[in-house]
């Protein structure tokens, strides 16, 4: 094997290894709390920062129009999922005028409401916005969770259901995010079309 082989299989097998028995409950539980979202028309609310920020946009997309796509059995619109760090104007309007650490917490204070489901990515778990959006939401009564890396931070006391991978890595704690959501993701289309 050359340098660049033993390199990618090192990266793959340390992926692999974070995913151990005890993540597949916590990946389930988050998966039927997805389906309770969207079956009864509550929002799903996802934010993150850097390239948390990029995979909590890319998964809101799946989930606002490629779920409702991949179900057949089910003629319906798309989840109700909004991404936090979506919106520029609000974003830089909201870290001039009452500070970064506020961007998600006051547009869930603003668009959320109790029984909500919020799932906040972050490779530390210690960015005061996140931390502030986990406790907003548990103040407006919003089931949350906390895919997190590294030691899990702060964000692990504050989650309901912090699915935490200790992997001090940046790069695969950003990976892990999108592997969650697209388990989730392809598990509800089959449960959706097979009732399994």
């Amino acid at each position: 094997m050359n340098q660049f082989s033993t390199h990618s299989q090192d990266y793959l097998i340390r992926l692999a290894k974070c995913f151990t028995r005890d993540k597949e409950d916590l990946l389930e539980l988050l998966a039927r709390d997805i389906i309770k979202i969207w079956d009864s028309n509550r929002r799903l609310f996802i934010c993150g920062n850097g390239g948390s920020a990029a995979n909590s946009i890319h998964i809101a997309n799946d989930l606002h129009y490629g779920l409702a796509a991949a179900v057949k059995k089910e003629k319906r619109i798309g989840m109700n999922v909004d991404a936090l760090p979506a919106n520029q104007a609000v974003i830089t309007c909201l870290a001039n005028d009452i500070g970064y650490e506020n961007i998600f917490s006051h547009q869930l204070n603003v668009k959320a409401s109790e029984e909500d489901l919020l799932v906040v990515l972050s490779g530390s778990g210690n960015s005061p916005n996140v931390v502030n959006a986990l406790r907003e939401g548990s103040r407006i009564g919003m089931k949350s969770y906390a895919i997190l890396g590294f030691d899990g931070g702060i964000c692990k006391d504050f989650a309901d259901v912090p699915i935490h991978f200790p992997i001090n890595d940046m790069l695969i704690s950003e990976d892990i995010q999108m592997i969650v959501f697209n388990i989730c993701f392809q598990w509800i289309v089959k449960f959706k079309n097979q009732n399994i």
